[in-house]
Order: C-alpha cells, then structure tokens, then sequence
C-alpha cells in the first residue's frame, strides 16, 4: 500500500509540478492568514495614501520592502536611484521597525507600516497600491542592480509584441563579496512549477491587476515563497520572458533553507 501511495505522489509530482502542489497545499492550510491581512493591507493603504497626498507616478515603480537593516536598505536605495531610467518612482515600504535618515531626491517616498506584518508580501502590495505607473520593479533591502537593469527590462517589455513580464539573470554573491555564480534560467511554466528559480528582485512586470502578492502568512519552513507565486500565477494569462543579462547582485544567505547554494 505504501508503495502504491507513493507512485501515486510521484505521479501527482510529475502531472502538476512540486512547487504547484505545495502551493495549492499552503492555499488549503495557510489561507485563513489572507483574511486579517488583506485588511490590514487595505488600511495602511488607505492611511498612508491620505498621508502621501498625490499618489506618486512615473513610467516605472520600484518597491524596495525593509525591516532593521539600515546600510543595506541605503545600498539598494542608491542603486534603484542610479539607474540610466530615470523616469521611475522609488517607493520604501518599512515593516514597522522605522526608517533610518535616506537621500533627499524627489523621486524618493519612505512610508512606515504601524506595526510589523512579518509578511513580505503585504509589505510589497502596499507599495505597488500606493503608486501608479505602467511598469512595477522590484528589489529588496539586501540587493542591488546594476545601473542598466530597467533599461534592459523595458527594452524587451516596450518592443513591437515584448512579453509583459521579463526577468533578468542574477549574479549572486557571498557575504565577502566574491561571486558564486550566475543564476540564468530560461522561462518554462512547466520547469517553473517543479523548480524555485524565480526571484523577484529580477522582475519587471506591466501592472495589472494580478500583479500583486500573496498575503498568506508563510513561515520560513513554507515552500515556495512569495516571489515564485507572484510570477507562476502571472504567467497564466500574461507572457514571462527571460534575458539572460546579469543585471541583479543578489546577496546568497549560506544559511538559507530555501536553496542548496553550491559552485
């Protein structure tokens, strides 16, 4: 019989991907979470669009989340500011721990949350809510991006028939600074459902109506995160593409549960 069950796994796993099913899994268990933090979305949202007054608007916004890491928030905001596009927003979202002093640009706009969600998605949907633009990018206060990474993206996303979502190659680095590899992963929805390989501090998507994140509340030990079901349930109805330029420096965590970090 257990033999049985597990060709049984097997075949599910190779019918519908792992990552799928772990998702529709984490839908059926962790999808009470979603109720609460929906409305605690739609009430900062509300409270700080009151504060911010004009909602901040550009071709492309870039949503950086934050919670206690101060230097590298400001690395990643220099990096978003120094892009050859200058036509885009930067919208810090703070999780409830304070923002540390940040460059004075108007293109700039810091917002705290009241208190900490602990959930990267709410963070992250308030920032895209709170701005208006035909384009959305996305880095995190621990990463950079070379100073061409919206350039790259909008030149395939604004070309005659471009797909509506691209994401770039990551170079990822170690904590001393030495380069591990170059992650590069052609889109495949199929390879996509089985394999983690999509990140979103590489993405830059049109703005649409599904482009927002899932607010379940996924401790560390969930799979997949956030990042791969934003774009696995985009790419249902909206073309992904992959350029394979290294525009991202994506800082490896040697301790992550998520992925085997080897050379």
């Amino acid at each position: 019989m257990t033999a049985v069950l597990r060709r049984g796994k097997q075949a599910l796993r190779d019918t519908f991907g792992f990552l799928r099913l772990m998702e529709t899994r984490n839908k059926a268990v962790l999808g009470w979470t979603a109720v609460g933090l929906r409305r605690r979305e739609d009430a900062e949202v509300r409270r700080l669009a009151a504060a911010l007054g004009p909602r901040p608007t550009a071709l492309v916004a870039t949503v950086i989340p934050t919670f206690r890491r101060p230097e590298g928030l400001r690395r990643a905001v220099a990096a978003a500011l120094a892009q050859t596009v200058t036509d885009q927003v930067v919208i810090v979202v703070d999780d409830g721990a304070g923002l540390p002093e940040l460059p004075d640009d108007p293109r700039l706009f810091a917002v705290s949350l009241e208190r900490n969600t602990a959930v990267a998605g709410v963070v992250r949907n308030v920032g895209i809510r709170l701005t208006s633009s035909t384009f959305v990018a996305f880095l995190d206060d621990d990463n950079e991006w070379e100073p061409d990474h919206l350039a790259v993206a909008l030149a395939a996303l604004r070309a005659p028939g471009g797909p509506d979502a691209v994401y770039t190659a990551l170079r990822r680095i170690r904590p001393d600074g030495s380069e591990l590899d170059v992650l590069s992963v052609p889109f495949d929805r199929r390879h996509a459902a089985e394999e983690g390989f999509l990140d979103t501090n590489a993405v830059v998507a049109r703005r649409t109506r599904s482009l927002r994140f899932s607010r379940l509340r996924r401790p560390p030990q969930v799979v997949p995160r956030e990042d791969w079901e934003l774009v696995f349930r985009y790419s249902r109805s909206r073309t992904v593409a992959h350029l394979p330029v290294p525009t991202v420096r994506y800082l490896v965590n040697p301790e992550s549960y998520w992925s085997t970090w080897a050379d």
